[in-house]
């Protein structure tokens, strides 16, 4: 039992109303481990070393032709495992024990039988599934139109065994974190968790290694912590197509959900726009019904649902950790792909929580950056905006920039911000005029984006070329959007026409707060005067006497 199985094991003893005390017996460990084991599903973090090549490998394909030679071969002249381990000696005088070569004969000799078509009919037994007992869970594959380009997503499907009530949800790859977010995205639609088990099948989200022909399995750690934190009981179907008969109400259910509402290819802009769609369609499945059932899918999870176990409070983080180190071109990489952040964090090591469909980088714990995730391999992905602080030192760089180039196809950098930057450099010169433009982008952080670009229109009509006009307009043009009523427009100035651009000085004049102190009174100066008569008065009384 690894570390994480055996805090797995703890909690849901802990969770079935075990004393600490009886955990320590039973367990063999300390109270400071049942703690630990309580309060977090995670174990403390171990080195993994690296998996050592093994003296087969070099002879697998030598073993393969033997067996699939045996396809042909009289039943009573086939090679057997010590015939095979043998010939390994005698022939290629091969180093190899014989337990490598059982284990390693004992799971491909089914494979290449089945892969030969020649592996026994089989006969199904029809199964009765209690409600709020049982569930499964599949990928599938589907190509969407995404931003006008073909490309090749993922569904995952959880689908409940008794009502038939399923939950999609279409990822960008089928990684573990995909595979992560679509349990909680699934369990949280439903409300609550199987209480008896999730088929699934030998995915490598969840499963390290499978054990021979039986149901034993090494599952990944991380996978073993997911569903401790959410008491899931996972049942492994047979490897390959002879398993998936086992899980066929999920493989029938992508079937459905593919002809019937990706037939035909849906086009969007976004991963999210669709799953927005596949939310719908959920819904809208619900009111179906299955085969000859006389109760819809609805009216059967209606009496599920509260049969369901709770769902835990707290939450699970599903991305995955990187720390990467940022090299000179302000990029990290990730997944071979390549991501920019801020240029201040060259040479650094950021933190990175990998999601399905995007990233998040964080330096001490403060989010430095967010991009949506890459689908293919090799690419990258950079923001303008990260860039700005060197491209101002460096103005050379900017029309060349690849930056540029991907805000220009995202749309972030229009024709108008050409416009502007043309006009710019005619009347500063290439430097200013393009050091100017990059000081409109930097009015991005603190404007939204639609309110600088109708600045440079109106600073574009009027001809003011600098970037204290363009940040004059954009705050105009949010003031008017916070106040739409012509009553609130602001006046214009005497002998200037709506088109023109005011200086900031004269638009703070006019736009002053209101004053709220008190009028100055002059009744504190009255004390002077009354002294200076009583002065006066005493000296000519003196003259007098």
């Amino acid at each position: 039992m690894s570390k994480v199985e055996l805090y797995a094991a703890i909690r849901r003893d802990h969770r079935a109303g075990m004393k600490m005390r009886e955990l320590e017996r039973k367990y063999n460990v300390s109270w400071r481990t049942v703690k630990k084991a309580v309060d977090s599903v995670w174990p403390e973090p171990r080195k993994k070393l690296p998996p050592r090549p093994t003296a087969l490998d070099p002879y697998k394909p030598v073993i393969d032709e033997m067996l699939r030679k045996d396809l042909d071969a009289p039943r009573k002249q086939r090679h057997t495992i010590t015939r095979i381990f043998h010939r390994l000696i005698e022939e290629h005088s091969a180093d190899v024990s014989y337990q490598m070569v059982r284990r390693y004969v004992s799971d491909r000799k089914p494979e290449i039988l089945t892969a030969s078509g020649k592996a026994p009919l089989e006969a199904f037994v029809p199964q009765t599934h209690l409600p709020g007992h049982e569930a499964e869970v599949d990928f599938g594959d589907v190509t969407v139109r995404l931003a006008g380009e073909l490309v090749t997503c993922y569904l995952f499907s959880l689908r409940l065994s008794y009502s038939g009530k399923a939950v999609h949800r279409v990822f960008a790859s089928c990684g573990q974190e995909a595979f992560f977010e679509g349990h909680v995205h699934a369990l949280r639609t439903l409300g609550g968790v199987p209480r008896s088990k999730i088929r699934y099948d030998n995915l490598k989200s969840a499963v390290a290694q499978v054990l021979g022909l039986n149901r034993a399995r090494v599952e990944t750690d991380r996978w073993i912590a997911f569903r401790s934190h959410f008491n899931i009981e996972s049942f492994y179907c047979r490897p390959g197509i002879e398993g998936a008969h086992e899980k066929g109400g999920v493989e029938g259910m992508i079937g459905y959900f593919r002809r019937n509402h990706f037939t035909p290819v849906p086009e969007v802009d976004s991963l999210a726009e669709l799953n927005e769609l596949v939310d719908q369609w959920d819904l809208h499945d619900g009111h179906r019904r299955i085969g000859s059932r006389p109760r819809t899918v609805d009216e059967y999870f209606a009496v599920e649902q509260p049969l369901l176990m709770p769902l835990p409070q707290e939450p699970f983080e599903t991305g995955r950790l990187f720390t990467p180190r940022v090299d000179r071109y302000s990029q990290i990489t990730v997944r071979t792909n390549r991501y920019s952040v801020p240029t201040r964090l060259i040479g650094k090591r950021v933190h990175v929580i990998l999601h399905a469909s995007h990233l998040v980088v964080y330096d001490r714990n403060v989010e430095a950056a967010r991009h949506e995730r890459l689908i293919a391999k090799g690419s990258c992905r950079l923001d303008l905006d990260h860039y700005l602080e060197a491209l101002i030192r460096k103005p050379g760089a900017f029309p060349g920039a690849t930056a540029l180039e991907q805000a220009r196809s995202a749309g972030k950098f229009t024709p108008v911000h050409d416009a502007w930057w043309t006009q710019a450099r005619k009347v500063h010169g290439e430097r200013d005029g393009t050091r100017a433009l990059i000081e409109v982008l930097l009015l991005n952080r603190h404007l939204a984006h639609e309110h600088v670009v109708a600045g440079l229109a109106t600073a574009l009509r009027a001809g003011a070329l600098t970037a204290d006009a363009v940040a004059l307009e954009a705050r105009k043009a949010a003031q008017t959007e916070d106040e739409p009523t012509a009553g609130t427009a602001n006046p214009a100035l005497p002998g200037q026409s709506s088109a023109s651009v005011t200086s900031l000085h004269e638009w703070r004049l006019t736009h002053l707060p209101p004053d709220t102190r008190p009028m100055p009174s002059v009744a504190a100066y009255d004390q002077l005067l009354r002294r200076r008569r009583t002065s006066g008065s005493d000296h000519r009384e003196g003259e007098a006497q």
